[in-house]
């Protein structure tokens, strides 16, 4: 019995540690979903603003990324049949868990304490392994280093937003103007106005027609509970570029932000049941805008920074 209590514990343990967080409000609920085109499994690449790997999308209707031995992984274009995917991971879980709870992978099981332990070394080091296989890094495609180079003065004229990231790789380069940084900030406030007012129709101007899908259940969910989550008095507090890029048609730029608000949910008789309508909370996001060569950016991802 005893045994059996602390495998429980540790699978627990286990499922915990590779939980998201608890979801926030705001307009997406804290998640991290939608396209960054070939890029969306891949992380963009850290900025000042958001100095950690931001989480891996967790929704998307980009097809998963298959690991390509010529070009590298996670890159533009490289993509393989959702099938053979969820396949490997129907596969590899049954026998992580025939390996956690003493069958292994065939060859017999493991007795002991010793051997429980040593299954859940292996179980931790083959989702170690798994995760920076999908979280690895893709290259930043940017403008002119000399304008947009990372770690450049903050606030300079961009409405509280400077531009950062590498260079160099296949894809063609993007330069990101002052008018841009303007519009992505315009953008961050439309949305999150639209977000409190329920406004589909807005949302379905300012975003791609998934990320509508997304906000869209997102408020539905938030009907069904007799609850309304409001963003108001929203402020970007800092902002830098992440990428940027040309694929297939089409522009992006992954721009990371930390912005401030009033964050509150309510009841349907108006009582708050999270937030305060008076102390400003913070968020830190990295959106993703496309749009057509010369057309007007529209949000096509969010990602939570860690």
């Amino acid at each position: 019995m005893s045994r059996r209590i602390g495998l429980l514990a540790a699978v627990v343990a286990l499922s915990l540690a590779l939980a998201p967080g608890v979801a926030d409000a705001r307009a997406g609920l804290g998640a991290s979903f939608g396209s960054r085109g070939g890029y969306t499994y891949s992380a963009p690449p850290v900025t000042r603003t958001a100095p950690y790997s931001a989480q891996p999308m967790q929704r998307s209707l980009t097809p998963s990324p298959g690991y390509n031995y010529g070009s590298g992984y996670g890159g533009p274009g490289y993509y393989r049949s959702g099938f053979g995917s969820g396949l490997l991971g129907g596969l590899l879980g049954v026998g992580l868990g025939s390996l956690l709870f003493g069958h292994g992978f065939g060859f017999g099981g493991f007795f002991g304490l010793f051997g429980f332990l040593f299954r859940i070394l292996i179980v931790v080091l083959i989702v170690r392994w798994l995760l920076r296989l999908f979280r690895g890094a893709s290259p930043a495609y940017v403008g002119n280093s000399g304008m947009f180079a990372r770690g450049a003065p903050l606030g300079a004229g961009l409405g509280g937003m400077s531009a950062g990231g590498g260079g160099g790789g296949s894809a063609p380069p993007l330069a990101i103007d002052p008018a841009d940084y303007q519009a992505f900030e315009q953008t961050l406030h439309a949305v999150q106005a639209a977000w409190s007012n329920h406004d589909l129709d807005t949302l379905r101007a300012l975003t791609t027609p998934e990320m509508v899908g997304y906000f869209a259940e997102q408020l539905a969910d938030q009907a069904s509970r007799g609850v309304r989550n409001s963003v108001t008095d929203v402020h970007l507090v800092q902002g830098d570029l992440a990428q940027a890029w040309s694929e297939r048609g089409r522009e992006y730029a992954t721009v990371a932000m930390r912005f401030s608000m009033i964050d509150v949910t309510r009841d349907g008789a108006g009582r708050i049941v999270d937030g305060s309508p008076t102390e400003h909370v913070s968020a830190t996001e990295l959106w993703t805008f496309l749009r057509a060569p010369g057309g007007r950016w529209v949000l096509s991802a969010i990602q939570q920074a860690r």
